[in-house]
């Protein structure tokens, strides 16, 4: 059995999209071409593929293809590009947490965006949801918080981001008087990244003996958790590279000095011969190696 490849594209482009519609501009066909080809590759593997649902998603067996179309679309790209094709661009789609965009990845892109070329998609994922993408074949690559390797992909260890609890003097009198006891956490409001951020209160866990659910404010950005943080809004677990300045011109303190949180991060990619991927997983694992506090052994 072969796959058809206007049919791959076909369903490639509603997954990317998100719709049947906007994978027929893309295509540049009608909205029924697009739906025939996906119902026609369908019936041909004898699976659904595409969600109907907005917006439109892969099905577990569309998973399988769109990882699959997306290391296609690479492996083309870099074809091109090494023809010297006028049309040639080669994407690269990878999922990164908000802290490691905020300090020690992009620097990783720069030599490829210059010296190849390169586009990239960059999905902003917490480090303990990115395999996900992996699995969904929504990027190529990731950093995570994982080391399993999801099926089809390797993994190499990065290193160790360590985060320091943090308040603003002010704040740190007011709410842990005493220290940060139980009694203080559960009161003193914290920020938290989005749903899936777990960090202070593990944290808080960890200094109070027992599990604590401190209120919290969300806020979706590294760089205003600093922000938020110096201007006394609540205490918050910051990268130790985001603290340092803060912390040694006294505009912050730690709320319960000597203790952190080591969250080891690991980069997974596929699996694949794509020159570009391996200079990527170079230059990251590289720029982790500057940044990050060694793996542990």
């Amino acid at each position: 059995m072969r796959i058809d490849l206007p049919q791959l594209s076909a369903f490639a482009a509603v997954v990317d999209e998100g719709s049947f519609e906007a994978a027929a501009r893309r295509l540049h066909v009608t909205p029924s071409a697009v739906s025939q080809r996906v119902k026609a590759l369908e019936a041909r593997l004898g699976r659904v593929l595409v969600t109907r649902t907005r917006p439109t998603g892969a099905t577990e067996a569309g998973q399988v293809l769109a990882r699959y179309a997306r290391q296609l679309r690479l492996l083309e790209s870099e074809a091109l590009a090494g023809l010297a094709a006028d049309d040639a661009e080669v994407r690269l789609a990878v999922a990164v947490n908000g802290d490691s965009l905020a300090t020690w990845f992009l620097p990783a892109l720069t030599g490829l965006a210059g010296e190849r070329g390169a586009r990239f998609e960059i999905h902003q994922e917490d480090q303990d949801h990115s395999a996900t993408l992996l699995r969904e074949g929504a990027v190529l690559a990731a950093v995570t918080a994982d080391p399993r390797a999801v099926q089809g992909c390797s993994v190499r260890a990065l290193g160790r981001m360590r985060y320091l609890g943090v308040a603003t003097p002010d704040f740190a009198r007011r709410w842990f008087p005493d220290g940060p006891t139980a009694a203080a956490l559960g009161m003193a409001t914290t920020l938290v990244f989005n749903s899936k951020d777990a960090l202070q209160s593990r944290f808080a866990r960890e200094l109070a003996g027992r599990r604590v659910d401190p209120p919290a404010t969300v806020l979706p950005s590294s760089v205003g958790f600093a922000d938020a943080t110096i201007l006394g809004l609540a205490w918050a677990m910051l990268p130790e590279s985001m603290a340092r300045a803060p912390l040694d011109d006294g505009r912050l303190v730690e709320i319960a000095p000597g203790r952190h949180l080591d969250v080891p991060l690991y980069w997974q990619r596929w699996k694949l011969a794509s020159p570009l991927l391996t200079a990527l997983t170079d230059a990251v694992v590289a720029a982790a190696a500057g940044q990050l506090r060694a793996p542990k052994p």
